[in-house]
């Protein structure tokens, strides 16, 4: 072969290499396959190894793990500087908003995606991941929170253990009360309906009209407010255990093993937790009350954690990127396998409408918690969630915590709330 075609075939060797290898759409070549993800919840890497390199078999993911308390400290310079800021990355509920808030400056725009798949989605994951009309995080799951309650004692006090019966007896915040007080009676003081008033957050939180931060300006939602109230009437008039949440109390309530302080037996009622508490929480630690639960919507529709999928907006392969989030957080197909292999709650309803009657569940005396959630998915709120919410809601519990104790007014501990979010994040 003469030198100049050898020089030839090189150069057309190095533009085809070039044209697989070249990350990005330029001049009509194709993105590379090479996906690079990041996450903090081992989930993706299943939902890739097991199913996604199945479906695209072309593509290479290199994929890298941190642990959450760790995972933003790793991915805020990378994608403010640019350099070695992968293409996906997953974003936990307590700062997915930070990231989305920021909007084009940081994150890849999936609006079309979304726009092809949003009428079978589930509304709140999206409205959670979007910012002036424009989505920039999705997720696979839908979070939603209930009330599970012992049905043994559930017989024993109210008559009923059927969801729909007991459901009347939760059916608002004045009846969730007048329930606790009739619990009390009824038990001669042995029976709480919680453990801790820090189970009364969340479905709280998701009662709210508006978010925390509007218009630049604190504003504190009457049904916060009543929250507080309500704390205060629970621990004042003996309705509640008296423990901490996530506290060795708090998983005994749910053995049925809780003491007072003089030793003395707890009942327990129940207790609010999402979709993932009923599997990773109160499964786990049930012990002998296992297939004596069952779970009602409860006063208000809330919801509680999970995991989104977005992109970076300098990435080189956006295609590969829309086409993963769009695999793993939208697939009838892959959502259908994941729904029935883990058991988690989907934020697909065309899957959850497929597959829910199908759902029968032991824990829970053959009652079908699938379906039930996902009539609770629908009514969640998405738009209350902002990036401000954790650093705010840490000032907020402060503040809770000394008027439910006594140590201050309801107003002082408001006014002392509102000063601090003010020092501290200029509200």
């Amino acid at each position: 072969m003469k030198k100049s075609h050898v020089i030839l075939a090189s150069v057309a060797a190095a533009a085809m290499l070039l044209s697989v290898t070249s990350c990005g759409k330029a001049g009509g070549k194709e993105e590379a396959k090479k996906l690079v993800v990041w996450s903090f919840t081992d989930e993706l890497q299943t939902m890739i190894d097991k199913y996604y390199k199945v479906d695209r078999p072309d593509v290479e993911v290199e994929y890298s793990l941190t642990p959450t308390d760790q995972f933003p400290n790793k991915l805020d310079p990378v994608l403010a500087s640019g350099n070695g800021a992968p293409d996906v990355f997953a974003l936990e509920d307590a700062f997915v908003r930070k990231y989305v808030e920021q909007g084009d400056k940081l994150m890849l725009d999936l609006t079309d995606v979304y726009n092809e798949v949003k009428n079978k989605m589930i509304p709140y994951p999206a409205e959670v991941g979007m910012k002036d009309g424009k989505v920039y995080g999705l997720s696979w799951q839908a979070c939603p929170g209930a009330y599970f309650y012992r049905r043994s004692l559930a017989k024993k006090y109210l008559g009923s253990d059927d969801p729909a019966t007991v459901q009347k007896a939760f059916a608002d915040w004045n009846t969730f009360l007048a329930t606790a007080r009739d619990l009390k009676k009824a038990s001669g003081g042995k029976c709480v309906i919680l453990s801790t008033t820090g189970d009364l957050f969340k479905p709280f939180q998701g009662a709210r009209k508006g978010p925390w931060i509007q218009g630049g300006k604190l504003v504190v939602d009457p049904a916060m407010e009543d929250y507080m109230k309500m704390a205060k009437t629970l621990k004042d008039e003996g309705l509640e255990g008296r423990q901490g949440q996530w506290s060795e109390g708090w998983f005994a309530g749910f053995k049925g093993e809780l003491k007072d302080e003089a030793g003395k037996p707890v009942e327990v009622f129940g207790t609010f937790l999402p979709t993932w508490g009923l599997h990773y929480v109160l499964k786990p630690n049930a012990g002998n009350t296992a297939g004596d639960w069952g779970m009602i919507a409860g006063p208000a529709p809330y919801r509680w954690g999970g995991t989104w999928v977005g992109a970076y907006k300098g990435t080189k392969v956006p295609k590969l990127a829309k086409d993963f989030i769009k695999y793993v957080a939208t697939d009838d197909g892959f959502l259908t396998k994941w729904a029935k292999d883990t058991g988690d709650v989907v934020s697909n309803n065309n899957v959850i409408n497929a597959i829910k009657d199908t759902y029968n569940e032991p824990f829970l005396n053959g009652q079908n918690h699938y379906a039930e959630f996902a009539a609770m998915a629908n009514n969640v709120d998405g738009k209350l969630n902002q990036g401000t919410d954790q650093a705010v809601e840490g000032f907020w519990g402060e503040a809770v915590g000394s008027y439910v104790n006594g140590e201050k007014s309801m107003e002082d501990a408001i006014a002392d709330f509102k000063q601090h979010v003010k020092d501290e994040l200029g509200f």
